[in-house]
C-alpha cells in the first residue's frame, strides 16, 4: 500500500482516523458505566420521548400510557403487560418494535403483550 505524498492527504487521512477512533472510547465508557440493561433501558426512553414529542399523545388511552410509565419506572425490566389496542397505541408499538431494534435491542425487549383474561 502507498503512502500518500500529498500533506494536505496525509492530514486528512489522520484527522479521519482520528475522529473515527474518537468514538470508541466513549462507548467504551458507557459500557463501563452502565450495564447492557441500563444501556438498553437508557436507549428505548429517548426512543420513546422522541416518538412521542414527534406524534403526540392522541389516540393514546390511560391505561397504555400507565403501563408504559411503570415500564421505563422499573428500569425497563417489568413483566411486558402493555397491550395496543387503538389504531394509534399499535402504530407507536410498532414503531418502538423498530427503534428498540435499532437501538441494538431484541424485538422482544419492549413491553408489548395483550394477555388473555
Amino acid at each position: 500500500m502507498s503512502r500518500p505524498t500529498n500533506p494536505i492527504v496525509a492530514l486528512a487521512i489522520l484527522l479521519a482516523v482520528f475522529v473515527a477512533g474518537g468514538a470508541f472510547p466513549l462507548a467504551a465508557q458507557e459500557s463501563q458505566t452502565q450495564t447492557w440493561p441500563e444501556v438498553k433501558c437508557a436507549r428505548y426512553k429517548a426512543a420513546w420521548s422522541q416518538a412521542l414529542a414527534r406524534r403526540g399523545s392522541h389516540g393514546l388511552g390511560k391505561d397504555f400510557l400507565d403501563r408504559h410509565v411503570a415500564f421505563l419506572a422499573s428500569g425497563c425490566t417489568t413483566r411486558a403487560d402493555v397491550c395496543p389496542r387503538s389504531e394509534e397505541e399499535l402504530t407507536l408499538a410498532n414503531i418502538m418494535v423498530v427503534a428498540a431494534m435499532n437501538a441494538g435491542t431484541a424485538s422482544t425487549f419492549p413491553p408489548f403483550a395483550c394477555r388473555k383474561g
